[in-house]
């Protein structure tokens, strides 16, 4: 579940920079890819001729002729106007652009000991180029003037939002600081992105090394067949006949811990996930995590905060730490009770059979799931068969855009992909208008992020006549040959949750591509938890929910097990979220007197300290592997989850008090919302949409909390 802008940032300039010209003065030869604009539709990348020794000569083509461009823009002895300074920032930057964003989606979907050390050896010289931008007197002098005098330009509403987001970013960014402190700022930046580079690189190598592997198929007990076949097939991928290997997602729990009866095999494999960085080898990541909090710090006071959460939030809805204590000082205590509940309702089913031990974090989600086969009587094996992955796609995600927005899709053969898994379908307007170009690979591999992700390779923009090119990335356990994709419904979820960013990117409509592309965290992740209402609604589940056999459609007893289950172990999974949130905001909040030598010390602190350390209920993402905070770009953001969580209750709660699922409420929300990006204050957004500032009460109900 990341942003439209990826969690798996490459790298973030000034703004998305794109540009509409085919700019042939580079000194890269013919032969890179990347040299010309693609001139396959949408300018989608030309995967079939691209190879991983083009990347990094482009990457540093681009880096030269962005810097060239910015330090004509902040020469130029003409006045600044909107259109010498703003607009030649906004069309500037191509080359490095094109590249990056294909690399940004290579390397963290489909990468290699090859790409990670490109992304290592570029991650410093890309900070030294947002540094030469956001830190260049002349530069911002120019834009300070355009600023000061914004209101005589006779700009329209998102010309003028422009400029001021352009000097609230150079501000933020460090441009008024003192010069000496400008160059200790330029230090602290270029170690923080080969830090937060190395980090990722660690993450998916840790990963891919704590893999489980298991030598006798009896410790499996419990899995369903289709993914023994599929860790058998992972073992044969790796060269290990005759046995098994479960792979790790990026988060704490693993979802084979849901079946698995064998008890150790689920304290295997836990414990591998939870000290998959921490084995004081080189994938161990504590002291990358100390100093990146140090590094973070120690920015913040040369800014003029008291610590680095204070000064990310400022350009956010929330607008500081304090507002975001305050939400969730209403929702903890109540969250951790149910969370104590739902413990003592697991260990009153040990006991009744007579288990003999106390309920671990392994056991959670084992005996959890009997729970609620007792209570709700609802099984995952009972419900997969109705969810293939093709028919969520096309009959359920894709369908319910249709039914909110008249948008339709149509699958591209055409367009070459960087891995075989890989789909693409091209997106019609409700006039039948090519819209955008929309990519989706669903698929688990060890060269590949954890999680599940949304991102652009082109974002949309009427003053560089672009339209989107947009991707999906997610993490499903792929199955075995000739057997279907039958998902879970948590995997549904994730499908809407993941296309409500697409569809964010799809719909935005803008002239400039900074105000297209960049949206504040704590907003962005709104449209895409807003999106995973659809999944139930009644005309888009029986749309999608068919047998994969028989094709008969989900019986209604199954549909109301589900819902009906809908706040089923909610305090848990809110618990582990929350967690995940305040131990980042602890670790933001940091004074640089302050500095963290015991990183697992230092966790358990912080969680004791918000009310959170719950052992049976870990965080959902230990700080060693905590990829959003370290390199994702949700440092002091995590808890944007359960802020638009919030606000993604209140705008459904809208929806259904004005007639629900209708393409006038889905207009509604297109034009008042997902096409907007960051051009008005977020604030200022939500209530001209509802009509009033976010309720916590429908997200208090969506959580089955007291309110």
């Amino acid at each position: 579940m990341k942003t439209f802008i990826s969690a798996i940032l490459f790298f973030i300039l000034v703004s998305p920079l794109v540009s509409n010209s085919q700019n042939t003065g580079n000194d890269l030869p013919n032969s890179n890819p990347f040299k010309y604009v693609s001139t396959l539709p949408y300018r989608a990348p030309v995967f079939d001729k691209i190879k991983d020794a083009d990347y990094k000569p482009a990457i540093e083509e681009g880096i030269k002729q962005q810097l060239a461009e910015i330090e004509n823009i902040a020469n130029n002895p003409a006045p600044p106007t909107f259109e010498n300074t703003i607009i030649a920032m906004e069309k500037s930057g191509e080359l490095l652009q094109r590249v990056s964003a294909v690399f940004g989606m290579v390397a963290g979907a489909n990468t290699n000991s090859f790409l990670q050390q490109v992304r290592q050896q570029m991650a410093p010289k890309l900070s030294a180029l947002r540094d030469a931008v956001n830190l260049n007197p002349k530069l911002f002098k120019r834009i300070e003037t355009l600023y000061n005098n914004r209101s005589t330009l006779k700009l329209d509403a998102e010309g003028k939002k422009l400029i001021e987001n352009y000097y609230q970013q150079f501000v933020l960014a460090g441009a008024r600081v003192a010069d000496a402190d400008k160059e200790t700022l330029k230090k602290l930046n270029t170690e923080e992105a080969t830090l937060t580079t190395r980090f990722a690189n660690m993450i998916i190598n840790a990963g891919k090394a704590g893999a489980v592997i298991i030598n006798d198929v009896s410790e499996l007990a419990g899995l369903p067949q289709s993914d023994i076949d599929a860790f058998a097939q992972n073992a044969k991928a790796r060269g290990l006949t005759g046995k098994w290997v479960i792979p790790l997602q990026n988060t704490t729990q693993q979802p084979a811990l849901q079946s698995l009866s064998v008890r150790a095999t689920r304290q295997k494999l836990f414990e591998a996930s939870w000290n998959r960085a921490e084995h004081n080898d080189s994938n161990d990541t504590r002291q990358v995590v100390s100093r990146l909090a140090e590094i973070r710090a120690l920015k913040a006071k040369i800014m003029g905060f008291k610590n680095y959460a204070k000064w990310k939030l400022m350009d956010r809805m929330a607008q500081s730490p304090e507002v975001v204590d305050k939400f969730f000082a209403k929702v903890v205590p109540s969250v951790a009770a149910k969370t104590k509940q739902e413990a003592a309702d697991i260990q009153a089913l040990i006991d009744k059979q007579h288990g003999g031990f106390k309920l671990e974090p392994w056991d959670w989600d084992y005996y959890s799931e009997q729970v609620r086969k007792e209570k709700y009587d609802l099984d995952d094996n009972e419900t997969k068969p109705y969810f293939e992955i093709s028919k969520v796609l096309e009959n359920g995600v894709f369908y319910a855009a249709n039914q909110l927005y008249g948008i339709t899709f149509k699958e591209r053969k055409d367009i070459p992909v960087y891995q075989e898994d890989v789909r693409v379908f091209e997106v019609f307007d409700k006039d039948q208008r090519s819209m955008a170009l929309f990519y989706c690979d669903y698929f688990k591999r060890d060269n590949k992020n954890g999680g599940a992700w949304c991102s652009s390779i082109v974002s949309q923009s009427k003053l560089l006549g672009t339209k989107p090119t947009v991707y999906n990335v997610c993490n499903f356990t792929k199955p075995a040959p000739g057997q279907p994709t039958l998902i879970s419904f948590t995997n549904v979820i994730t499908m809407f949750h993941e296309f409500g960013h697409a569809l964010h990117a799809m719909f935005t409509n803008l002239t400039y591509p900074s105000l297209a592309g960049n949206v504040a965290r704590d907003f962005v992740e709104f449209p895409s938890q807003f999106n995973e209402h659809w999944a139930l609604d009644p005309i888009i589940l029986k749309h999608y929910a068919v047998h994969y056999k028989t094709g008969e459609p989900i019986p209604q007893k199954l549909i109301d097990k589900i819902k009906k289950a809908g706040d089923f172990n909610s305090g848990y999974a809110t618990t582990e979220a929350m967690a995940g949130s305040l131990l980042d905001m602890q670790w933001h909040k940091l004074a640089p007197s302050s500095m963290v030598k015991d990183v697992d010390q230092f966790e358990k602190d912080a969680l004791l300290t918000t009310g959170l350390y719950l052992p049976q209920a870990p965080p959902r993402y230990r700080s060693t592997y905590f990829s959003h905070i370290w390199a994702g770009g949700y440092a002091a953001g995590y808890y944007s989850y359960q802020w638009t969580k919030m606000i993604s209750e209140d705008a459904y709660a809208w929806f259904e008090k004005n007639g629900g699922l209708t393409r006038a409420n889905g207009q509604r929300f297109r034009d008042m919302v997902l096409s907007r990006g960051s051009s008005l204050d977020y604030n200022t957004m939500y209530k001209s949409f509802t009509g009033s500032a976010p309720d916590i009460k429908a997200y208090q109900k969506a959580l089955g909390l007291p309110y």
